[in-house]
């Protein structure tokens, strides 16, 4: 097969003839293409408002000249011979000890559980929260009413706090083990469309990624596993610094292989770890506000007049202040909504959230500030969990439980907003006035100001005063990491922390791969 990248086709309304560029750029005529794959796509805006899709694409021909015409175009460095790069599972021997715990069905428990059932290891998963279907129904009631279940929420429950957000599924990690094309090929599998194998930003969106998530589970259950739903783990039974089983609800499991796949909400469980004798640190993470803005500003700032032939515009941006702080944008949600994503009573924590379509009329993003030792004590592994709740209760008790907001301009004076400007605000869950300017220390609040300004010279109209804050965004990531040695254990042996909550992750896809590393080593210590 032949790889050929770089291919540049102009952005119009309608869809490029690839087959008629391919068999240009490798002069040979189009009934000698046997197959034709896209390997990635993504959109090149440097030159608008001339727009190009950029293409890297897979050749099959149907006759033996690969050779001959990659000899033949060898000086173009964009077209080389092609090896796919297939995942490879460890495969288990002929396991009789007791059958592997997986704590938390978010993306890192359902793929660890995945390859456990894969390799026909039964595993026995545990998640707090509920199905998809019915944690979809208790969030949506929240956000109409106001009452919150705390086992059933944004964060908690079947697929995570992944599964009421935009779906991104790129990850930075460098993937040398095809451990990322699998995930995106078994999401494929259970019902996400296809483009996501090439996009160069693929995302799934909230409602198709439900249907994707009970998929998963149900394939998994066909294959031997077990799910426990509303069903927390309260005790880890460790013996000579060896974990033996877990007691979740009134009965207790044995096993001494116990995947630790919990969220990065999962504060109750960092504090049990933390009293059984579990090594974790405080780490860094960022915290800030949500802005919105027109959908049709950004995406006509990113791609000029040529936004109207693609989907709506994403957008990353990040600074370095002079002050030591990192201001970047988190989770950007392109045709998105504010979401309130709280999961403890008398605390407010808002994210971001898009559906498959990207429909709603406005963009949003997390602005956020890196944060550490000079808000809390690092010395103290839970320290940073308690700075959260402090910013959290303050933004539930700005307006009562209700999502706070404020346009930047008043933002800016310190004053309390009174309507919306040319635009009002696109958010699932009751809103209200309130002076998200009082939240945070002068120094972050000074910090928010100065980035969204030099974020108002990268996208025009970024810094407009009409420009909506929702606050408080403070779960961009774990505030702890769980220690792991290179076989992936805890210092309590047969733990295997992983995934976001453990502080090894940040999104869905490296979430997920890194709980196939973890079963991977499970298997592996299964094997010896």
């Amino acid at each position: 097969m032949i790889r050929i990248d770089q291919v540049k086709v102009e952005v119009s309304g309608q869809e490029a003839d690839l087959k008629q560029v391919i068999a240009k750029k490798l002069k040979v005529s189009e009934g000698e293409i046997k197959s034709l794959e896209i390997l990635k796509k993504s959109v090149d805006a440097r030159k608008k408002p001339i727009i190009y899709f950029v293409y890297s694409i897979i050749v099959q021909l149907s006759n033996d000249n690969e050779k001959r015409i990659l000899a033949k175009l060898k000086k173009d460095n964009n077209i080389n011979s092609y090896v796919p790069k297939a995942y490879y599972m460890p495969k288990a021997s002929d396991w009789t000890g007791d059958r592997p715990i997986v704590i938390g069905a978010g993306p890192a428990g359902l793929f660890a559980a995945y390859i456990l059932a894969l390799n026909n290891l039964n595993p026995i998963v545990f998640e707090r929260g509920k199905k998809v279907d019915e944690r979809t129904a208790d969030v949506l009631k929240f956000w109409e009413t106001g009452i919150l279940d705390t086992t059933s929420n944004v964060q908690f429950g079947e697929g995570g706090a992944g599964t009421f957000s935009d779906g991104k599924l790129n990850t930075l990690v460098n993937d040398k083990f095809g451990r990322n094309k699998f995930v995106l090929d078994t999401f494929v599998k259970f019902g996400a469309n296809s483009n996501i194998l090439y996009d160069y930003k693929p995302h799934i969106g909230t409602d198709v990624l439900k249907n994707v998530i009970a998929n998963m589970r149900d394939e998994i259950i066909r294959l031997g596993g077990e799910f426990y739903f509303g069903t927390a783990v309260d005790e880890f039974i460790i013996e000579n610094e060896k974990i033996i089983g877990v007691k979740a609800g009134d009965k207790t499991y044995k096993s001494s292989h116990v995947i630790l796949a919990v969220g990065h909400s999962a504060r109750d469980t960092f504090k049990i770890l933390h009293e059984s004798g579990v090594y974790m640190e405080a780490k860094d993470f960022a915290v800030g506000f949500r802005i919105e803005h027109p959908q049709e500003m950004i995406s006509r700032s990113m791609y000029a007049d040529g936004y109207k032939n693609l989907e709506p515009a994403p957008y990353k941006l990040a600074t370095n202040l002079d002050n030591g702080r990192g201001v970047y944008s988190f989770c950007m949600c392109p045709g998105g909504f504010v979401v309130n994503s709280s999961s403890e009573e008398n605390r407010l924590v808002v994210n971001g959230m898009s559906y498959s379509k990207r429909d709603s009329r406005n963009a949003n993003s997390a602005i956020v500030v890196s944060v550490g030792g000079r808000e809390f004590d690092k010395t103290n592994p839970l320290a940073g969990v308690e700075y959260q709740r402090a910013l959290e209760e303050k933004a539930f008790s700005l307006c009562n439980g209700k999502i706070p907001q404020q346009l930047l301009g008043d933002f800016k004076l310190k004053k309390l907003s009174s309507s919306y400007g040319d635009f009002s605000s696109e958010t699932k869950g009751q809103t209200s006035f309130g002076l998200l300017s009082d939240i945070f220390s002068q120094e972050i609040y000074q910090s928010v100001i100065d980035g969204i300004g030099v974020f108002g010279t990268k996208i025009k109209g970024f810094d407009r005063d009409d420009a909506i804050f929702s606050g408080v965004e403070s779960r961009t990531s774990s505030p702890v990491r769980i220690s792991r040695d290179e076989f992936y254990q805890a210092n309590i042996k047969g733990l295997y922390p992983c995934g976001e909550g453990a502080g090894y992750a940040g999104g869905i896809t490296s979430a997920a791969m890194d709980g196939m590393k973890v079963a991977e080593a499970v298997i592996s210590n299964m094997n010896l």
